[in-house]
């Protein structure tokens, strides 16, 4: 179940609907509420007992992963933290807001964060917060009108020698002038990823079959990045449908039939034979099992299956 299903109503989706008092008695959406059909909010429950597992019942950790598939803490998703780990609210919530990493308001697709401690404030520091609310038109703890820009500001980055710094989704950006606010932001906007598959010399195209049916899985009438896509099928979160992917080896370009939240991890299939892609290596950005492609004249290509990561490998 996707994190904005959610935020707009739970009513919308809900099979007490007519009989249900709280709906009759509020005009604002029903954002959280505790006889919810649990065929519905059965996504919440997996997720945090799958994260209670994999993190044995460490709550920041839990925590970091919530806000990296939500990009913040729910209220709805902290109540089901508080009752499967039987933690008081209070405790859950208590942690939430302490930590600045953490934040109880949906954040925009980036995050900006520009220090104001005493290193960088004495470097300009203030001018760059200003340039940067000038430029995205929100003052710092807002978010931009289109969700795409949150802007903070924090007493610091651990990186003082270097500022005055701005961290844009972890990346850090040392001794920052305010000419380069305006286009700092235009760069996080393409991604700082971002690749020229024209002129790089690095970016290759690749040639790739299924691994189980040695079928291509080239689609010539999909290209991505000029070139003939790699297609694939993938499930998550009891949602399938197909995905592409870019076939020049460096781009990191995807279409996909769902939206996948960061982190999520996708089981890869042929969509000719349907079977799993899988194989042993794993991503050595993130430790998740990579997905294996034989390369067309010999060789294998892994990518990492997780949403969010760059993780790629090339075996000849």
């Amino acid at each position: 179940m996707e994190p904005d299903v959610f935020e707009k109503s739970l009513c919308s989706a809900c099979s007490e609907l007519k009989r249900c008092f709280l709906y009759q008695s509020q005009s604002e959406p029903v954002l959280f509420c505790e006889e919810f059909n649990s065929s519905v909010t059965g996504g919440i429950k997996g997720l945090v007992g799958g994260l209670i597992s994999k993190h044995h019942n460490l709550l920041i950790a839990i925590l970091e992963d919530i806000q990296k598939s939500y990009n913040y803490l729910p209220e709805k998703v902290l109540r089901e933290v508080s009752r499967q780990m039987d933690i008081p609210l209070r405790d859950v919530y208590g942690v939430a807001s302490f930590y600045k990493a953490f934040s109880l308001k949906p954040r925009g697709k980036h995050l900006i964060l520009v220090c104001l401690g005493t290193a960088c404030h004495v470097r300009n520091a203030s001018a760059i917060a200003d340039a940067f609310q000038k430029q995205l038109g929100i003052n710092a703890g807002e978010t931009t009108s289109d969700n795409e820009f949150t802007l903070e500001t924090v007493n610091c980055l651990g990186a003082c020698a270097l500022g005055p710094i701005a961290v844009i989704d972890g990346k850090y950006f040392s001794a920052v002038k305010t000419a380069q606010v305006g286009n700092t932001i235009a760069k996080t906007r393409k991604g700082l990823e971002y690749v020229d598959v024209t002129n790089d010399t690095r970016i290759f195209p690749v040639n790739v079959n299924c691994q189980k049916c040695n079928h291509s899985l080239m689609d010539t009438d999909h290209p991505i990045d000029g070139n003939p896509s790699i297609h694939v099928t993938i499930s998550f979160n009891r949602k399938h449908g197909w995905f592409r992917l870019s076939s020049m080896y460096g781009s990191h370009n995807i279409e996909s039939e769902h939206e996948r939240p960061l982190g999520v991890v996708a089981n890869y299939f042929c969509p000719h034979c349907h079977s799993e892609l899988g194989g042993g290596m794993e991503c050595p950005e993130c430790g998740t099992n990579m997905i294996p492609m034989i390369i067309k004249g010999g060789g294998m290509v892994h990518v990492c299956p997780k949403r969010g990561c760059k993780g790629h490998l090339l075996d000849i």
